[in-house]
C-alpha cells in the first residue's frame, strides 16, 4: 500500500500544475491566484514553501523547471497571455539578505496574443530553449543565446497548428538519428476535426520545424500528452491524456538519401484504456518508460505496466486519501508489483505534477478537479 500525505499550500484558488526539479528535492506549484510556491524537502521527507510570490495578472496554467546545469530556473504561462522565466538568486554578502535565496524574473515573452496554455523546456542538449503553445494555435520556440544573461531570449519559431494548442512534450532523446521531435495537443472541443495530436520534427536543411506526422485517430480534447523517455529505442512512444488514456508507438521509416522532407512515421497504438470511465487529465512516464501514471476525473492515478509482449496492464490504482481499491479481479491492488526504489518518475507529471521519484512509499498526489487533477508526486497532497 502507500501512503497519502497532506500538504497544506495555501493557495487562494485551484492549484493549476505541480512541478519537481530534476532531482526531485524541490516542487512548484501554480494557482488561478496568480501566484507560484516553491517548495523544498527536508531531511525528514516534509515539503516547506520557501518562496511565495505574484507573476502574473490571471490565472497560472503551468509552471516547469530548467535543467539545474542552467541554474535553478522556472519557467510560467497565465491566462494574461505571458509566459515568464524566473531565477533564483542568493543573496550577495553586503546585503540585508546575505545567503537567503529569492527570485526575480529575468524575462516577460508578450508575442502570445491568447492565453498561453503550456511551457516547457527543451531538452537539455538542445540548450536553453523554451517552447509556449497558445489558445491560439500557435507554438512558439524561444532561446537564451547566452545561458548566463536570461533577460535576453530571441523567438526562433513561430509555428501554426490551426487548433487551438493545450499542451506541448518534448522527445527527450539525444540520438543523432532523431531530428529535435516535440508533439503538440488540441483540445478544441470539435470531434469532427480529427488529429487532436501533432508531431513537429526540425529539418537540418530548411532549419525550420516541419509537421511530420498527425494521429487523425484522436479526435477528442486532449489534456496532456508525454514522450516517454527514449533509452535508445529506435523508435518513439507517446502516451495522451484524452477521454482515456492512449499510448502509441511511432516507428520511423526508411529515408531515402536524396529525400529532404520530415520523417515519415508509422503509427501504431498499442494501448488504449478507459478505465477511469471520466476525463484523463495527466500522463507521466517514469525514468526508464517502463511505467505509465495517468490520473482522471474519477479521483484516481492509475499505473500502467507492459510485460515482455509488449502488452499493457493496470498494476496499481492510487487514492488520494490512501485507501485500498479494488481491482478488477476483486482483489486489492497492490504496489509491490511496480514500486521499488531503482523505479522513479519522470520529471514532468499529472496534471500538475511533475514528477518526483516513485519509491518505497508511494509517491502520487490525489486528484484534483477538471484542470487541477492529480499528478506523481513525491509525498501525495491535497490542494
Amino acid at each position: 500500500m502507500f501512503v497519502a500525505r497532506s500538504i497544506a499550500a495555501d493557495h487562494k484558488d485551484l492549484i493549476h500544475d505541480v512541478s519537481y526539479d530534476f532531482h526531485g528535492r524541490r516542487m512548484a506549484t501554480c494557482s488561478s491566484d496568480q501566484s507560484v510556491k516553491v517548495w523544498d524537502k527536508s531531511e525528514n521527507g516534509e515539503w516547506h514553501c520557501t518562496a511565495s510570490w505574484k507573476t502574473h495578472s490571471g490565472s497560472v496554467w503551468r509552471v516547469t523547471w530548467a535543467h539545474p546545469e542552467f541554474g535553478q530556473v522556472l519557467a510560467s504561462c497565465s491566462f494574461d497571455r505571458t509566459a515568464a522565466v524566473w531565477e533564483e538568486i542568493v543573496g550577495e554578502s553586503n546585503d540585508k539578505q546575505r545567503g537567503l535565496s529569492h527570485w526575480i524574473k529575468r524575462t516577460t515573452l508578450v508575442d502570445s496574443r491568447t492565453s498561453v496554455t503550456d511551457v516547457k523546456f527543451a531538452p537539455k542538449h538542445m540548450g536553453l530553449m523554451l517552447t509556449t503553445c497558445s489558445a491560439d494555435g500557435v507554438v512558439r520556440i524561444y532561446e537564451a543565446p547566452d545561458v548566463m544573461n536570461l533577460s535576453q531570449w530571441s523567438l526562433q519559431h513561430e509555428i501554426s497548428c490551426k487548433l487551438s494548442c493545450s499542451c506541448i512534450s518534448w522527445n527527450p532523446s539525444s540520438s543523432r538519428a532523431h531530428p529535435a521531435m516535440f508533439a503538440v495537443g488540441s483540445d478544441d472541443s470539435n470531434v469532427t476535426y480529427g488529429g487532436k495530436v501533432q508531431i513537429y520534427e526540425y529539418n537540418e536543411n530548411t532549419r525550420k520545424y516541419a509537421k511530420a506526422e498527425t494521429l487523425m485517430t484522436v479526435t477528442d480534447a486532449v489534456h496532456d500528452i508525454a514522450f516517454a523517455p527514449n533509452l535508445g529505442r529506435s523508435f518513439h512512444v507517446l502516451a495522451i491524456a484524452t477521454k482515456d488514456v492512449r499510448i502509441f508507438k511511432l516507428v520511423p521509416m526508411r529515408k531515402e538519401s536524396t529525400s529532404t522532407g520530415p520523417t515519415k512515421f508509422e503509427v501504431q497504438i498499442v494501448a488504449q484504456f478507459d478505465n477511469h470511465n471520466s476525463q484523463v487529465w495527466r500522463v507521466s512516464w517514469n525514468i526508464t518508460s517502463t511505467l505509465l501514471a495517468s490520473s482522471g476525473d474519477d479521483g484516481c492515478v492509475r499505473l500502467w505496466k507492459a510485460n515482455y509482449m509488449d502488452n499493457w496492464k493496470c498494476t496499481g490504482i492510487l487514492k488520494g486519501d490512501g485507501s485500498p481499491l479494488t481491482g478488477s479481479s476483486g482483489q486489492p491492488t497492490a504496489m509491490s508489483t511496480v514500486v521499488g526504489s531503482s523505479v522513479q518518475t519522470s520529471q514532468n507529471a499529472l496534471n500538475g505534477m511533475s514528477a518526483g521519484r516513485i519509491g518505497k512509499r508511494a509517491p502520487f498526489a490525489p486528484p484534483l478537479r477538471q484542470l487541477t487533477s492529480p499528478k506523481i508526486n513525491q509525498h501525495p497532497a491535497y490542494y
